[in-house]
């Protein structure tokens, strides 16, 4: 960041007002996500807001008091992450990241280390995935009894949809072999008839008890290293879905004391929904944080057999997933919802659960008259991930609308184990954003983070390309899915904007909207697809203020 010295004799001459703060950004591409006037040499900020947005030449004069020099950084709109989990993230930098594991005995190693350095008490940890590992296999209870003897230990899937536990943590559940699994939920045995270790889904819950309850000073540092990271990577919102409703008023505290340097827009878990309906949405610190939609759950994630299918899975056929909700039980949410303006989030994945959800929203919408609506006919509802549609149900995403709220990279992970989970056709309506953005529907890119690394180069990457971080895409991995550059645009900017009903005041570069902009090294409208996620962020700028840049 430079004094501007340079520019004085260009911008010398009115005075704005004493409390004006003003800021000018040039040096690079500027890319503002209007299609009338897609780039622009300058933009200046007052305070939070833009001011002035087009060339250098013929600019009007202002008062200012600095310019950031891009030096050929090219600039963006804020990029939102539309499905993350903040906490999530934020409890990857402080416990065992398994994330990027090679294999079975790398991620033991891993477990044996921070066992070896941490004593004391339970390990927790996530972020393994065995879909490429030699092994080709889950991690199991041995396993970890192995690594770390006699410790309580729960080690989290990358999709947050699994959980494998120590044969201590079984046993200090209370979970055996005759367990029952709960409805919703699969208990892993071998074929002896014994525990594997492995809980999917809901029965997940069996051990949810072990996991140590962070003290108030942890779980707030837990989201200043998740506010810490988003920021690094260019983020200027999250969509925060699964927000635990206990931790709304933290955040809101947070925002209020300018600990909050990211927009969150958070989607709490179902035990806030009667009183978030109850008392309507919630917004603190000029919307720094806004509370108004609920995340609900129809089925599990495809990695584990869990999203729930129409036709067994190619790959077992003993098995079709797992609903973890039904209509008689979710509808009726659904119109309480629906009364009290709240919108509704549903995770999504398999066709089945994708299928029943769009099924549920329109029996909702029957029941519920507009005039019976706080927001009328403007309600925005949307699945989470949208992972494996039946082509035939495209028209539940036009017609109703449904948002698709996506992830790119999920699309480049899956790529490696979808096929032979789901079988070559189901593959036509299997990561289908092409096919949704063609039928006018809104497509919202997020990362999952996190289940992904959360990086906003790598999701643009995904979604243009298509192919995997090495350039692998396999046989017939309905390239026609990717998107061009100007959309894979709009699912990070102005349609996240839209899902949290702030269109008009965020996602384009665009005189009197909030100046919320991200700089990247890379120029993500023209450089060749593989030199993209090489790139970094070179300036966050929240509300006018920058909150990210790099040395």
């Amino acid at each position: 960041m430079i004094r501007s010295l340079a520019l004085g004799l260009i911008l010398a001459g009115t005075t704005a007002t004493a409390q004006a703060q003003e800021l000018l950004i040039t040096g690079g591409p500027i890319y503002t996500g209007v299609e009338a006037n897609p780039t622009a040499e300058v933009v200046v900020i007052q305070d939070s807001r833009i001011l002035y947005v087009g060339a250098m030449r013929g600019m009007p004069l202002f008062e200012y008091i600095e310019t950031i020099d891009l030096k050929g950084a090219a600039l963006f709109p804020g990029f939102t992450d539309g499905h993350a989990h903040l906490d999530g993230i934020g409890w990857r930098e402080l416990t065992l990241n398994l994330e990027g594991s090679t294999s079975i005995a790398d991620a033991m190693a891993r477990l044996s280390a921070w066992a070896e350095a941490h004593p004391e008490g339970p390990i927790v940890g996530r972020g393994w995935i065995e879909t490429r590992w030699p092994e080709a296999r889950f991690l199991t209870a041995a396993d970890l009894d192995a690594a770390a003897p006699g410790r309580v230990v729960l080690l989290g899937r990358a999709d947050g949809h699994a959980v494998v536990a120590s044969s201590a943590a079984l046993a200090a559940a209370g979970v055996t072999a005759d367990t029952a699994a709960p409805s919703g939920g699969e208990i892993l045995k071998g074929s002896d008839g014994k525990l594997t270790g492995l809980l999917v889904d809901a029965a997940e819950q069996l051990v949810a008890r072990l996991m140590p309850q962070a003290d108030p000073a942890a779980l707030r540092e837990a989201y200043r290293a998740g506010f810490r990271v988003e920021a690094q990577y260019g983020w200027t919102g999250v969509h925060f879905m699964s927000a635990p409703w206990k931790d709304i008023p933290l955040l809101e505290q947070m925002a209020e004391a300018g600990e909050a340097p990211l927009r969150i827009y958070n989607s709490v878990t179902p035990d806030g929904a009667a009183a978030l309906i109850a008392g309507g949405p919630r917004s603190v610190a000029d919307g720094r944080i806004i509370t108004r939609a609920i995340k609900y759950y129809a089925d599990g994630a495809l990695g584990s057999r869990g999203a729930a299918l129409f036709a067994p899975y190619a790959d077992r056929p003993d098995t079709s997933g797992l609903m973890q909700i039904t209509g008689e039980e979710i509808v009726p949410l659904y119109e309480a919802a629906l009364k009290g303006g709240i919108q509704v989030a549903t995770h999504a994945i398999g066709d089945r659960g994708n299928a029943s959800v769009a099924q549920w929203y329109a029996s909702a919408l029957e029941n519920v008259p507009a005039s019976a609506r706080s927001n009328g006919n403007d309600v925005r509802w949307r699945i989470e991930h949208a992972q494996i549609l039946r082509p035939s149900d495209y028209g539940y995403f036009e017609n109703l609308p449904i948002i698709a709220s996506m992830q790119p990279s999920h699309a480049i992970g899956d790529l490696h184990f979808a096929p032979a989970r789901l079988g070559d056709a189901r593959l036509d309506g299997a990561y289908a954003w092409h096919s949704l953005v063609d039928r006018g529907v809104i497509v919202v890119g997020g990362s999952d983070a996190p289940v992904e690394r959360g990086s906003p180069l790598i999701e643009f990457y995904a979604a243009v390309a298509r192919r995997d971080l090495e350039g692998f895409q396999g046989p017939d991995w309905r390239p026609n899915e990717a998107v061009d550059r100007a959309t894979a645009l709009k699912m990070f900017t102005l349609w996240p904007a839209y899902a949290s009903f702030r269109e008009t005041e965020l996602g384009t570069i665009e005189v009197g909207k909030r100046a919320d902009l991200t700089a990247f090294s890379v120029d993500l409208m023209t450089a060749p697809f593989a030199a993209i996620p090489e790139g970094h962020a070179t300036l966050t700028v929240v509300d006018g203020k920058v909150v990210y840049r790099a040395d």
